[in-house]
């Protein structure tokens, strides 16, 4: 049925797609199941109007950008989401900018231990203030049991000098 040549012996089975069995007239697309002189009575559909591209403004807007495409001038408003990656890009580049600086500029012995001990004070008014905290929470009962432990054992403490 089929012969050696690319196209097949029955013309009516060629597939649609295939750009090669194609007749120049013929395009891809799907035709109206009516032909123009078939049917008066039928209504023929009509294209929509889109008022926002008919508008002059509109037109006038579209005539501008064109233009500056065509000579390479981007428009001056860029995405949020583009401005925002920028911005974090640049402070990045300055933090890195700020670290190298730290890094190349050596600190003094003087300066290394001055440092140490403000870490150990901080870290000591944290202790301090974890304490207090703690002892703000605890219940009021525990907290009298605690003084009269304390009472009951200084005064034991004084009746064995005695």
């Amino acid at each position: 049925m089929t012969t050696l040549f690319r196209y097949p012996v029955f013309p009516h089975l060629q597939d649609p797609c295939d750009p090669l069995t194609l007749s120049p007239g013929r395009s891809v697309m799907a035709e109206p199941d009516y032909l123009e002189g078939d049917c008066d009575e039928l209504i023929k559909p009509k294209k929509l109007i889109n008022p926002v591209k008919n508008s002059r403004n509109h037109q006038d807007l579209h005539r501008e950008l064109l233009m500056n495409q065509k000579r390479g001038l981007a428009p001056q408003n860029k995405p949020e989401l583009q401005k925002v990656l920028e911005k974090r890009k640049r402070e990045q580049v300055l933090k890195a900018q700020k670290e190298e600086q730290e890094a190349h500029k050596k600190r003094s012995d003087l300066e290394i231990e001055l440092m140490k001990r403000q870490q150990k004070l901080e870290q000591l008014e944290l202790e301090q203030q974890k304490i207090e905290e703690e002892q703000e929470n605890t219940p009021e009962f525990v907290k009298m049991k605690s003084n009269l432990r304390r009472t009951k054992q200084e005064t034991e403490g004084e009746e064995r000098t005695t």
